[in-house]
Parts: C-alpha cells; sequence; structure tokens
C-alpha cells in the first residue's frame, strides 16, 4: 500500500503469527491507517480500545497514561491479536494492483548477483522458490534469516529475562480494567481483551507484557531470569501457580487449570540491533534490523513506521529502479535516532525501575513520580505521547 503511488511491485510472503506476538496497536500506527485511508474499516473489526493505562503498587491503585489528549484522530491504544491485524493489513494491499503474496513460503537464502543482493530463495510446500527483485526488504523478525544470510553485524543489548506463557480461563466478574500489579519482588500485568485476557506476570526478573488469544480466556506471561526456567520447573508446578495467585487471588479459583508444564510456553528474550541495516540491493526493517525490549508493547508500531520510512524515501527510486546504497544509508539515519531513544527508555526502565521493584521483599508504595501523576493528571499526557506517538513518528507523504 505504502508503495502503491509510486506503481512499485511488491511481492511479500506470509508466515503463520507466533502466539506471543504483540497486539497493541498504538495512536501512531492508527494515524497511518488514518493517512492510508483504511482506518475506518480497521475500527469496524473486532478490537478494544484502551484510553488509560495503570495499575496497583502495593495497595495503591494509579493511573500512568492518559491517552485522550494526544493529537491524533484515534485516543486510545487498540488491541486486536496480531495475526487478525496482519490478516487485515495483507487484504487492504490486496487491493492494490502491483502487491503479490506469498504463502508458506520460507526464505533460506539470499541470491547474490555481482556483489548486490538480487532477491531470495525460499521455501514452499511445492519446491524452492526464487525471487528477483531490485530491492529486498528484511522484515523477518529477530530472528531474520535475511539478515543472517547477509552476514549483517548484530549488536547485542542484553535482555536478562525470558517469558513463560499460560492460559487461563476468564470470568465475567474478572476485573473490567487493564491491570499491572507489582508487590514484594513480583509483577503481574492482565489485559482485558473482553473475551479473553492477555498478561504478564514478573518475579525476581524484568517486566512484559503479551499476547495469546482464545475465546473467554486469560493469557498471562511469567517473566523470569534468563535462562532459569529448568529451576523454576524443579520447584514444581504448584509453587509456580501459587505464585501468580499470590498477587491476583481472583485467579485462585482457576490455577488448576494449568495442570501439565506443556501448557507452558518460553519465549526467549532478545534486545538488539544491527550496526549497519543494509548492504547494496538489501534492507532490513523493524525487528530483523532492531529487536525491541517488549516493555511498552512498542515492537509492531515501530516496524510499521520503519516502513512508512522506507516507502517516503525510496519510493520514487525504485519507481526509477534506481536505488543506491547510499538512499538505504538515508533510510538507517532517518530511523537511527527514534531506534536508539526508544530502546534506550526501555533498557532505563528495565535496570532502574523494575530491578528495584523485583529485588524488594517488602509492600511496595508508589514511588513520587507516579504520586504526582495521580495528584496532576495532566502529567498523565508525558508518558501517554512517548507510547503513544514515540520518538519522530512518520506520516504518510502524499505523491
Amino acid at each position: 500500500m505504502l508503495f502503491e503511488h509510486d506503481n512499485v511491485n511488491a511481492l511479500a510472503r506470509k508466515e503463520k503469527a507466533q502466539h506471543y506476538a504483540g497486539d497493541t496497536i498504538h495512536p501512531s500506527t492508527l494515524e497511518i491507517m488514518y493517512e492510508l485511508g483504511i482506518l475506518d474499516e480497521f475500527l469496524k473489526r473486532p478490537h478494544q480500545q484502551v484510553t488509560e493505562l495503570g495499575g496497583k503498587v502495593g495497595s495503591e491503585t494509579v493511573t500512568i497514561a492518559d491517552f485522550t489528549h494526544l493529537p491524533t484522530h484515534c485516543h486510545f491504544l487498540a488491541l486486536m491479536p496480531q495475526w487478525d491485524f496482519l490478516n487485515f493489513i495483507t487484504e487492504q494491499a490486496s487491493r492494490c494492483p502491483t502487491f503479490h503474496l506469498r504463502m508458506q513460503a520460507e526464505v533460506t537464502d539470499l541470491i547474490e548477483v555481482n556483489g548486490t543482493v538480487g532477491g531470495v530463495r525460499a521455501k514452499t510446500p511445492h519446491g524452492t522458490l526464487e525471487i528477483r527483485a531490485s530491492l529486498t526488504v528484511g522484515a523477518d523478525g529477530r530472528r531474520s534469516v535475511v539478515r543472517e544470510r547477509a552476514g549483517l553485524k548484530v549488536i547485542d543489548l542484553g535482555a536478562p529475562m525470558d517469558v513463560m506463557w499460560m492460559r487461563l480461563s476468564r470470568r465475567p466478574t474478572d476485573p473490567p480494567q487493564t491491570l499491572g500489579h507489582f508487590d514484594r519482588g513480583r509483577i503481574l500485568f492482565l489485559i482485558n481483551r473482553e473475551d479473553y485476557w492477555l498478561g504478564a506476570h514478573t518475579s525476581d526478573c524484568r517486566f512484559q507484557a503479551a499476547d495469546l488469544r482464545t475465546p473467554e480466556s486469560l493469557i498471562c506471561a511469567f517473566v523470569i531470569p534468563k535462562g532459569t526456567a529448568d529451576e523454576i520447573r524443579q520447584r514444581g508446578l504448584e509453587a509456580f501457580r501459587q505464585e501468580i495467585a499470590a498477587l491476583e487471588p481472583f485467579l485462585q479459583d482457576r490455577i488448576a487449570e494449568l495442570g501439565d508444564w506443556k501448557q507452558i510456553s518460553l519465549l526467549t528474550v532478545t534486545v538488539d540491533r544491527l550496526a549497519r541495516w543494509y548492504q547494496p540491493g538489501l534492507l532490513c526493517i523493524g525487528d530483523a534490523a532492531h529487536a525491541m525490549s517488549p516493555i511498552g508493547g512498542v515492537g509492531i508500531n515501530l516496524a510499521i513506521q520503519d516502513a512508512v520510512a522506507a516507502a517516503n524515501l525510496l519510493g520514487p527510486k525504485l519507481r526509477q529502479n534506481n536505488v543506491t546504497e547510499s538512499d538505504l544509508e538515508a533510510v538507517q539515519r532517518r530511523r537511527s535516532f527514534p531506534t536508539r531513544a526508544t530502546q534506550r527508555f526501555q533498557i532505563l526502565i528495565q535496570n532502574n525501575v523494575i530491578r528495584k521493584i523485583l529485588g524488594s521483599d517488602k509492600t511496595l508504595s508508589a514511588p513520587w513520580v507516579l504520586k504526582l501523576l495521580q495528584r496532576w493528571p495532566v502529567l498523565r499526557r508525558i508518558p501517554a505521547r512517548v507510547l503513544g506517538l514515540g520518538f519522530r513518528p512518520e506520516h504518510v507523504k502524499a505523491r
């Protein structure tokens, strides 16, 4: 869709979305959909709208972010399972005559022609497929095959946690609001998704929020110190269940639904970025260029911002089949600041806020910063702007 006005042929591959993919769609992304003329159709799809983010610190309820004053058409954060969102985008893109989609096509290698990437080789149910292109865009996630085959240098910023995911049923009497509970060295996040919950639990580790989908279910993510999953399993399933229920007693009546470790999946978290996002004929964006911490749920939104910047800068060049290495460098230069700023913000929270909470064995009270947000609600607009718009939000240029 972003290249439609440049009459550029685009071919995408689509694989099954992972169960732990995030589903937060930020106001900056909703604004891009407005600029593309597809927002109204998106809002007709099942989704939830979150105008405020808050939680509990000890026994105190706090509101952290208020999205209702953002300078955007949508004053809320939307929640939609990522596979539903990707299906929606695919449907909209399929209306463009220059867009082509290959399902179940797994990239296995790059095609190199005279030192330039000239396309990809992919494995399909029908055999090997070769796709030739003047520009290959690697957007295949944090385990990117494209960037691995290109030999691009990865800078590992460290992620001292992994996440254990599980599913619990949701009841009509459950709290209706989005929850984040911090107390006694534990953190539990729950997001009400109407017919199911989405949640994240942290203990002696770092924070995260997450996603899975099943009707009338609550999805929880137990965040653990990196590499300690085996130790947690050795303590036993009952100890694991009770640690979750300790923060939110309303889960006690269903915690026994976790009857086997096979119901709990492990996600290995990484935070990194490429030293260089490109080489002749190739550009990486999104998690392939910079894997984000789950804090704030900004991953897919930054990936979309990267795509908009790439379309704005490269669209006219692609139409003339004249994309140079300096053009690809311009995309990285444009998106480096928001990427670095966001990752620094996430690491700051991870190391200076979450670490202190998880290292405490005492009942917590809200720190002075959160108390200021409660006393002067106007200050809640600041974290809302950082989360909702990010650093240097992109806009679709009319062409």
